[in-house]
């Protein structure tokens, strides 16, 4: 383990990481991965998941791709000198702001999107210049094997180094030195990873999560609403940070919500879901019982069947939750859809505020006092209108939390800001001898009178 992050260390340490040239070609080096070894790739998905190839491809392989060449395309003007200016009384002079690489980075990836949210964060590190060591989950073995497998065969294998194992493998890696960590998982274990890095002053990045709320009204379609909803909870079977965990609604739109839910499950799974190929499972037995506990949080409305030995859990929406619920007191990360009903946008405002701050929130209205309403009383890592997750998919906008759900963000730019230090540099400039006879240090006894003027 300390040989891993040593040898990723001494790679930074070489200067091998820092020119141009060696990132960019690092992340053309993984864009052709992606390529040559997709069928793996996804295969492994489909053995860890049940993630249906198509969906793999386009989840965990396309959208990794695709943020590597934008980030390429992109990084010779991310990464020059940034001209700032220089006030009168400090000049002549020169103040650039410099992005210069942290060092060696860890990288702690969760087993929801193993590929996708393993890698994502890789190409920030590299574009930036960093060495990397990145651990992925052990709940997705035959992912984390391919990752080890192939990032040394296509990658600078000194500079970034994969380390497999479990609680104890990671345990042992925040015992060690690091110039950043990047952690996606749970609140739970974002907290000991914040706690491992303030024994050594560590920076880091956590991607957590939380309740993520939808406000529903009927200024918008009902079966449109229900048709991004059913999506989104049903996408590797909602476990997803940013999944739709309730619904918000009137007690007069919540029956109307229910029946266009129930067609918009029909129409993407059929009669029986369990047998459709395009339904995946849950990642393991323990998720799965936990799942099937928080099914008594209120009446299954729709749904409700379920087999353990299967992990398999059916589409599922409450209603007549109880607000102190189990389902409603913690993050679902299932296909369990629980509807609480409201007055009024006021009244949905005020339950959000409070829960902790969502990673997002997600309404589907055409009012523009209800969007008004949401920026203005609420807070979240995203606000989508009229839509599900497609955030994530923009890469100019900057994806993370805040408070419980995280702190720090990525993807586009923001990546490379992430991972890099903004260094500060002036230089003030050469005058000739006899403009040196007229100057002063910038605070004098006269100047700090103007000042305080």
């Amino acid at each position: 383990m300390a040989d891993e992050v040593q040898a990723a260390r001494l790679a930074f340490e070489s200067g091998r990481t820092r020119p141009f040239a060696w990132r960019t070609d690092q992340l053309r080096a993984l864009e052709t991965m992606l390529v040559e070894r997709s069928e793996e790739l996804e295969q492994a998905l489909l053995h860890d998941l049940g993630r249906k190839p198509i969906d793999g491809y386009v989840t965990d392989v396309y959208s990794v791709r695709t943020e590597s060449a934008y980030v390429r395309k992109n990084l010779r003007k991310w990464t020059r000198d940034r001209r700032v200016r220089t006030p009168l009384t400090m000049g002549p002079g020169r103040s650039v702001v410099h992005r210069q690489p942290l060092g060696t980075v860890l990288i702690i990836a969760p087993w929801n999107y193993p590929l996708h949210l393993a890698l994502m964060p890789l190409i920030g590190a590299i574009a930036a210049g960093n060495s990397v060591v990145l651990k992925p989950s052990e709940l997705t073995p035959r992912c984390s094997a391919a990752l080890a497998e192939f990032l040394p065969r296509y990658l600078d294998s000194d500079a970034v180094k994969v380390v497999e194992g479990g609680v104890d493998e990671t345990t042992a890696l925040l015992r060690e030195k690091f110039d950043h960590i990047f952690f996606t998982g749970n609140e739970t274990v974002g907290k000991i990873v914040m706690a491992a890095a303030a024994q050594t002053l560590t920076p880091v990045t956590l991607e957590l999560g939380g309740k993520s709320p939808v406000w529903v009204d009927d200024t918008f379609p009902i079966e449109k609403a229900a048709d991004w909803i059913a999506w989104g909870k049903c996408t590797n079977l909602g476990q997803t940070c940013v999944a739709p965990d309730y619904v918000l609604t009137t007690p007069e739109i919540r029956p109307r919500l229910v029946d266009a839910l129930r067609e918009s499950i029909h129409r993407l799974y059929g009669d029986d879901p369990k047998s459709n190929p395009d339904y995946s499972r849950i990642v393991n037995e323990r998720h799965t019982a936990r799942l099937i506990g928080l099914l008594d949080s209120g009446t299954v409305a729709l749904g409700g069947g379920h087999d353990l030995a299967d992990r398999y859990i059916e589409p599922t929406v409450l209603v007549d939750v109880p607000l102190d619920a189990p389902v409603m007191r913690e993050e679902i990360f299932g296909p369990v859809l629980p509807i609480v009903t409201v007055q009024n946008i006021g009244e949905a405002a005020a339950m959000i505020r409070r829960n902790d701050h969502p990673l997002a929130a997600y309404a589907f209205t055409t009012s523009a006092e209800v969007r008004a309403a949401l920026i203005r009383e609420t807070t979240s890592g995203s606000l989508t209108i009229n839509a599900l997750m497609l955030q994530l998919g923009i890469p100019d906008l900057p994806f993370g939390g805040v408070g419980a759900s995280g702190m720090g963000s990525y993807h586009g730019e923001q990546s490379v800001r992430t991972f890099s230090h903004e260094r500060s540099i002036f230089h003030r400039r050469n005058v000739s001898d006899f403009l040196l006879r007229f100057a002063r240090p910038p605070f004098t006894e006269r100047s700090e009178k103007q000042l305080r003027r």
